[in-house]
Parts: C-alpha cells; structure tokens; sequence
C-alpha cells in the first residue's frame, strides 16, 4: 500500500488521506459524501459498502488521521529482550505485539491491527509503567507474529515470574531494610520488569477466574497474595516476603496514589479494558504492623447484570418486590453484611425504574457502576459531603427516587424520613442481620417510632449462598446429622432431591459456580406497625411478619436446597435458625 509520510497524513480528513494515499480519487470521495448528506452515517463505512475501499484500507488511513504509522511485522527480526517485556497474557489479551524498545525514553513500541484498540495503549502504560507508541499492521500478520513471539505453552506461570523475582540481585537487596528503603530505591523497585509481571498475572488471573478481590497482605515473615472466588478466599503462590513494598508501592502508581505516604490509609482506582470488557478496580491501602495491606475490589462491568429476574428471586417474591419498588413515596431498606449484594439489588431496582419521566438521584460510598440514567454522588465525608448532606441537597434537584447508600447516623436516618414524607421514593441500606431487626437499628439510631411506622414500606433482607456447579451436579442421600444442621426430618424431606458438586475443572474442583441470592422480604402492613408503635421485640416483630407470609432466610434456602442450585452447607452457613 502506498503510504506517504505520516504528516502529511495525520489529522486529514478520511478523504483526503485515502486520495493520498492512492486508493481513492477525488470524485469517488465526492460521490461517497453527497450519500452522506442523504443518509448520514461515517463516511468510513459509506465507502467499504460500497465496495470502493476495503476494511484493511480503511483501518490503515484512520490509524494515519491519528498519527499511527504502518509497520510490515513479517519483514522484522524482533529482539527477544523486547518480546519479553510484555507478559505473553498481556500480548494475547490485548493483541499487541512489541517489536522496538528505546530505553533513554522508557518508550516501546507496539504494533496492533486495528485505531481503535486505543484502550491497550492506555492499560499498557498503566500496567507496565511505558511510554506506548502504537503502529498498524496488517491483521493476518498480527496474528503470525503474536503466535511466533509468544509460542503456544509460553504463558508465564506464577511460580516461574516468583523464581525470577528471587534471582534478581536489585530486589533482593530490599530484604531486611523494613522502613528504611528510601524513595528513589522504592520507584526502582516497582517499576522492575519482574514485579510488573507478577502483578499483571495475578490481575488477569484474577478478572479471568471472575474474582471479586485480590488481596496483598504482607506478615511478619510471609507476604500472601489471595482472590476471593464467590465469597470464598484462595491463596496463590506467595512470593517473597521482601517484595511487599514495591508491590504496594507498583498498585500506588498505577492508582495515582501517593508512594511516599505510607502511614495513613489511602483510596483509589485503575481502570482497564481487559479482552473488550471495562473492569474497574477498587484499590484500598491501609498501614498495617507489617507494612501496607492492598485490597483491590474488581468490578468487572461486563460480568454485572442489573435485571430484578436475574438476581434469583422466586416468582411470587419478584412480583411482590416489583410492586414495592412501584410506590410512589416511602423507605424501602435493603440489609445484609458487607459483601452480600445488596448494592446490586438496589441497582437492579433502579434500574427497573429507570425511564425518561422519572428522576433518580444516587448518594453512593464509593460509586460502583455508572449508569446511564442515573445521576450519581460520590460521598466524600472529608469535605464534608456527607450522606445527609448530599440528601439535604437531592430534595432540591427535584427526584422522583433517590438511592442514599446507607443510613448509618440519625441526622440520614432523619432527612430520608423527610424524603419520603414529602412524596419521594427511598431506596437505602442498614447493616442487620435479618429484615425484622432493621426496626430496632432504627429505633437504636434515635428515630422515632411514629417517625418509622410512616414511612418504612418494606424491608428486604439477603444473603449470597454459592450455586451448585452445573458440570459436577450430582445427586445424594443426605445423612440425618446433615439434615439436622437444618433441623429437618426425613419425613419433611420424603420425595425431595439433594444435590452437590463432585469438582470438575470448570468449577476449579470446589463443586461451584457462580453465586445466587436468598431473600426476606418483609412488608410493612399496619398490624406490623402497631407492633414497631409499640416498641416490641424482634421476636415479637417476626413472628407476625410469618404468620402475614413473610418467608425467612432459611426458608429461602430450603427451597434453593429443593430446587438443586445450593447445598445444606451454604444455607447453614449463611442462615440463623429461627426462634420457633
């Protein structure tokens, strides 16, 4: 292809390069304009439809408008030393190939087939820590080049990256130092090929497996690295203690954190697109006795699915959920522990809401999702953007919903009730351990009863309880004592079936998959109020809730149980026995 010097090229319009560059004539790129002021559209597209250009020239003169040069892979001998500083994993995912490095400028250059891939230059300056310069190449080329620099079997295992690190004489020199390495030796460190890789391995091992948080916890004689799989942690291969700092101080970076601050807690966030998908990762770095604890929160965009039937919920509680979340004003208050998905049933429900003639205003700590439709808040209690105050000022945006992230103090407690008594709709979060105890949380914060009673329509209490892995679903005879652990009989159990997961490679030999939610859904209705009016107990408050229908945690996972999607196990360890 003819290609004249990427100046004269870049920021051209598309008809004029393609002239250029020999492809096109004048009058093919006027013709293919007045189609576009009939029908509009990218004039890109105009031409390959109809057949005057193909879609190889096309990506070739949108890479030159931006300024990218075109490089012949197959003509190249590439340097090893340059293939080996991007991660097999790396180049695979992101289907790059290195072919020049320049070490004075920390600058590399990589060849991709397509302008568009932009998001791989940005993810690769922040995980690699380069200066990225992309190049087009033909797409057939790419391909032969990524399988002839990274041959099949060549993918770096963590133990072989964790040998290499031990082997590497400049990091092993920060062994013994504690405290004392000082900055510029710190930079070094992170910045070191070896620590790079590991971290990117354990990140894209991490995404890949569907993990929900890595962890980086130094002690005072290891340093672990963990990945909690559907609420479960498993170890990795740890790597030497001595490495803790520069890989805190690696994840600092790549999060625009402070490296030289190592005594208060700091919050931040990478963004990456990893194979097409956007993941965000949450980082939290908090000082520990052994340095600097790291937890990433990973929040795999692609992976979320934000639909009320989606979530597990049975029918008839879809329906009743459904017609809560319809109401015109009051709190509908989700509970739960940390890490039991509430924040993605209330997205879910806004989600359900979320049309062109309603208003949805959200405070969140931190925000986790953007949403299109939604108008989002990000908490932030050190300059004095509080809960309250974010919804102190929602009331005058004129909402129809609004999502205050969790009611923790009285003066939330307070303006949320104030929400809801002048026409709002809200959506909130109490830390509880089932939905009949959220009253006496309430109560314990300082709001008054009658104050409660007006407003609270329904409370939703879940739990996450592992799914059955559906290539290992076996069938089996539960013993009595497991039976007992949920105080069943089998004349209770007679006709049902039970199921777990033998292990396969699909499920990583732990007999599940992917998790599923259980649900208390409890509707406020006025023998309950009288009960909340007069101040009675918990116990007092569920039995009644029962006996109007309300299905308990455990119930719910009983009937998961019967379904064959979760084990005894899971509902044990996730429900209390209730009080008969």
């Amino acid at each position: 292809m003819d290609m004249p010097p990427i100046e004269q090229l870049r920021g051209r319009q598309l008809g004029r390069i393609l002239i250029k560059m020999s492809i096109l004539r004048r009058r093919d790129v006027h013709d293919a304009l007045d189609i576009q002021k009939q029908r509009g559209g990218p004039i890109g597209a105009i031409l390959v439809e109809s057949g005057q250009i193909t879609e190889e020239q096309l990506n070739y003169a949108l890479a030159a408008q931006v300024g990218m040069v075109a490089v012949d892979l197959g003509s190249m001998d590439i340097p090893q030393e340059v293939v080996d500083m991007i991660p097999a994993q790396m180049a695979n995912t992101y289907k790059i190939v290195p072919f020049k490095f320049v070490a004075e400028k920390n600058q590399i250059h990589v060849a991709m087939s397509s302008p568009d891939n932009f998001r791989a230059t940005d993810d690769l300056k922040t995980l690699m820590g380069f200066d990225v310069v992309a190049a087009i190449c033909d797409p057939a080329m790419l391909q032969q080049s990524l399988q002839k620099c990274y041959p099949e079997g060549s993918i770096e295992s963590m133990s072989a990256i964790i040998d290499e690190i031990e082997s590497d004489a400049d990091l092993a020199s920060l062994a013994g130092r504690g405290e004392s390495i000082d900055l510029e030796q710190l930079k070094e460190a992170a910045d070191s090929n070896p620590v790079k890789r590991l971290l990117n391995l354990v990140l894209l091992q991490a995404i890949r497996d569907k993990a929900s948080d890595v962890h980086f916890e130094p002690f005072e004689d290891e340093f672990k690295m963990r990945y909690r799989i559907d609420g479960v942690l498993y170890e990795m291969i740890p790597p030497p203690r001595y490495i803790a700092m520069a890989i805190s101080s690696r994840i600092k970076v790549m999060a625009n954190l402070d490296i030289a601050e190592r005594r208060l807690p700091q919050d931040g966030r990478i963004e990456l697109v990893v194979g097409g998908n956007p993941v965000d990762l949450r980082v939290a770095v908090l000082p520990t006795l052994f340095g600097e604890s790291v937890v990433m929160r990973v929040l795999d965009r692609a992976n979320v699915n934000l639909d009320l039937d989606k979530l597990g919920l049975r029918e008839d509680d879809l329906s009743v959920i459904d017609q809560i979340i319809r109401r015109p004003n009051g709190i509908v208050i989700v509970t739960g522990p940390t890490g039991s998905g509430k924040t993605t049933t209330l997205y879910s429900a806004l989600n359900t809401l979320n049309t062109p003639e309603v208003k949805l205003l959200t405070a969140e700590d931190p925000v986790e999702y953007d949403i299109d439709g939604l108008i989002q808040c990000q908490v932030r209690p050190e300059v004095g953007l509080t809960f309250a105050r974010a919804l102190r000022s929602f009331l005058r945006q004129d909402p129809d919903t609004v999502l205050i992230g969790e009611i923790r103090d009285l003066e939330t407690a307070q303006i949320a009730v104030q929400a809801a008594l002048t026409g709002h709709l809200v959506f909130s979060t109490v830390h509880t351990n089932d939905a009949p105890s959220t009253f006496a949380r309430m109560l314990d914060l300082g709001l008054e009863a009658f104050l409660i009673t007006a407003t609270v329509e329904a409370i939703i209490a879940q739990r996450l309880v592992r799914r059955i892995c559906k290539n290992c679903k076996t069938k089996f005879e539960p013993t009595e004592e497991l039976l007992m652990e949920l105080s069943l009989t089998e004349e209770k159990v007679a006709g049902q079936t039970f199921y777990y997961g033998k292990g396969c490679d699909f499920c990583n030999n732990t007999g599940y998959r992917g998790r599923t939610a259980i649900y208390e859904i409890l509707v406020v209705d006025d023998p309950i109020r009288d009960l909340v009016m007069r101040q009675a107990s918990t116990a007092l408050v569920r039995a009644e809730a029962k006996k109007r229908g309300m299905r308990t945690l455990r119930e719910s996972g009983l009937l998961s149980i019967f379904d064959g999607l979760t084990t005894i196990e899971e509902v044990v360890k996730e429900t209390i026995m209730e009080d008969e």
